[in-house]
């Protein structure tokens, strides 16, 4: 399907689609800062197979409204939340990565009953410290995406990767360098004030836990942190930097759709 849109209770519009088989069970992706919905592409065929797949854009993002100021990780998982309602969806498998796996956290801590399965992959439920986090606010102000996009690159992937698959770290850039600057720093001050660590333990549904073994954003251990805290969680890793559904896609594909089912 091509893409549509609902309001949000406070205004904001989010895009959002469906792909795949309309009568199986939905899985909702979350994509990370500075990324579309194409950020799953690499995983589509595979999900699309056994799943009705529904991305939306975050908050700040795509094809999404990109309101001024602070976000906080609270309105980020009720966007998902307001989403959920207005397609009639009571509960859904979800699959976040980076952000969006901040946003799976959130959920499985506060909506618990709107969760079949939960994937949290390349995540952190901490990301100080703040000056860090202001420092990249302050940045993209100043000198838009193009000042951060190499950087965050270098951050995503590997070298080896980077220099052996430049078709696949092409889009990225390319999602990066056209994010609103206004929605990334909006992003930016959720993730730099987001605490889910006393949450963690909480969350119920059934976890699987992604970490990538040369992730230096959300390092191995921030995932084993999660694994831990949560009860029951499950912990897989790959081996790739912060991208892992894009630098090692048939193994995240298959680590998440054996999860699933």
């Amino acid at each position: 399907m091509t893409h549509a849109h609902v309001t949000l209770g406070d205004g904001c519009r989010i895009a959002y689609r469906f792909d795949g088989p309309q009568a199986a069970p939905v899985l909702l992706l979350s994509n990370s800062l500075g990324t579309r919905w194409e950020m799953w592409e690499p995983q589509m065929a595979a999900f699309t197979a056994g799943f009705r797949v529904l991305r939306y854009d975050s908050r700040g993002h795509g094809r999404s409204d990109a309101p001024a100021g602070a976000y906080g990780m609270d309105r980020l998982g009720r966007d998902v939340i307001e989403l959920l309602d207005a397609l009639g969806l009571e509960r859904v498998h979800v699959c976040g990565l980076s952000k969006g796996g901040m946003v799976g956290q959130w959920l499985g801590a506060r909506a618990p009953e709107r969760l079949g399965r939960l994937v949290l992959a390349n995540t952190s439920a901490f990301m100080g410290p703040p000056a860090g986090w202001d420092a990249r606010i302050a940045a993209v102000a100043a000198g838009g995406m193009a000042a951060l996009v190499d950087a965050v690159i270098a951050r995503w992937f590997t070298p080896g990767f980077v220099a052996q698959a430049p078709q696949a770290v092409a889009p990225v850039r390319d999602m990066l360098l056209a994010t609103s600057p206004a929605g990334y720093a909006g992003c930016c001050a959720a993730i730099r004030d987001m605490d889910l660590r006393l949450t963690a333990p909480l969350v119920r549904a059934p976890t699987l836990v992604i970490t990538g073994d040369a992730d230096p954003a959300t390092p191995p251990q921030e995932g084993a942190f999660i694994a831990a805290a949560v009860p029951g969680a499950r912990h897989a890793t790959l081996p790739a930097a912060h991208l892992s559904n894009v630098e090692q896609a048939e193994g995240f594909s298959s680590a998440v759709l054996g999860f699933l089912s």
